[in-house]
């Protein structure tokens, strides 16, 4: 344990931690599903210019905040782990996910990006794969903290 917190700072970190995970996971749904939509428009299109304008309103006002709490919150978490818990295996499968995640949102600042500068070259059906990896890092992640860390 790197640092001891009070009961009621801990429940607290643990409750905006929970809030900033299910918005950023929200924008990891929503986000994908936007671009399936996207692509299906030709470029510089009046629909593909309000697909640009609600993917950065969704990026920028919710997915990144989020991103960002999720991260605070989530370090000062594992500051309150013990010594026994960072060697455990449910934590290591946690992270993973987790860097998976970060890992899906820089790519979508970058599909993002290229739709913005009507560069998109994917299909629509590779937006449908992709908005399936988030869906399936979640399972991962909460069968991993829920089932495997309190069994």
């Amino acid at each position: 344990m790197f640092w001891e917190l009070e009961f009621e700072t801990t429940q607290w970190m643990k409750a905006l931690h929970v809030i900033s995970v299910m918005a950023w996971m929200a924008g990891h749904f929503y986000l994908p599903r936007l671009f399936v939509y996207h692509a299906q428009e030709p470029a510089g299109s009046a629909t593909g210019e309000t697909f640009k304008v609600m993917e950065r309103r969704l990026l920028k006002a919710i997915m990144n905040p989020a991103a960002v709490g999720t991260l605070i919150t989530g370090v000062i978490l594992l500051g309150t782990l013990s010594e026994s818990e960072w060697t455990s295996v449910w934590l290591h499968v946690k992270l993973a996910c987790i860097v998976g995640l970060y890992a899906m949102h820089g790519m979508m600042v970058k599909w993002r990006r290229e739709f913005l500068e009507d560069r998109n070259t994917r299909s629509h059906k590779f937006y449908r794969v992709a908005n399936e990896i988030p869906t399936l890092l979640m399972v991962i992640l909460v069968i991993a903290v829920f089932v495997t860390r309190y069994s």
